[in-house]
């Protein structure tokens, strides 16, 4: 089976569908924000500061690179689409899932949140204007899925049943 690679904005429940997803069909979970603190042994917060966005969008591609393109679920950040050749990736290899979540729900979500360095100190406004920009991104993705009033299984069996529909029917 292809990888399967999730992607959509902070809070619309990546990391938390991405793990009952692996537990479900049985495959082995990445997730690339980890493993990039992983290799630059900072945090995501700390190597912005540090290094700023353009450096963690080169790491970011690399690390998407040297995972499995197959039997994988891989959970991205959320700006892993503003990079087009990451995009191609992830639509080459493997299955690229949308997870898409409503912008009230989202900012619930991250409402408390201080480890997300693009919207620390951002309106509400700014921050849905980034989703806003992110979108038509997102949207190349094979498949979309409304996590806003799905639980994490709910979303997880939904998926099972699109992914099998996709590897069955397309590839």
């Amino acid at each position: 089976m292809k990888s399967i690679y999730l992607t959509g904005f902070m809070g619309a429940g990546k990391t938390s569908i991405g793990h009952a997803l692996g537990e479900k069909l049985g495959l082995s979970v990445f997730d690339t924000d980890s493993l990039i603190e992983d290799k630059a042994e900072k945090n995501i917060s700390k190597f912005f500061e540090v290094y700023g966005e353009a450096e963690f969008r080169r790491l970011e591609k690399e690390v998407l690179q040297g995972l499995p393109v197959t039997d994988s679920i891989i959970m991205t950040g959320g700006g892993i689409i503003k990079t087009a050749e990451n995009i191609s990736w992830m639509k080459e290899k493997g299955l690229m899932i949308f997870l898409y979540c409503d912008m009230e729900i989202v900012l619930q979500r991250l409402a408390h949140d201080i480890t997300r360095p693009l919207i620390q100190q951002k309106s509400k406004e700014e921050i849905t204007a980034l989703f806003s920009e992110r979108l038509p991104l997102y949207q190349k993705a094979h498949i979309t899925l409304d996590t806003s009033s799905l639980s994490v299984g709910e979303a997880a069996l939904k998926l099972v049943d699109e992914i099998k529909s996709w590897h069955s029917g397309q590839h």
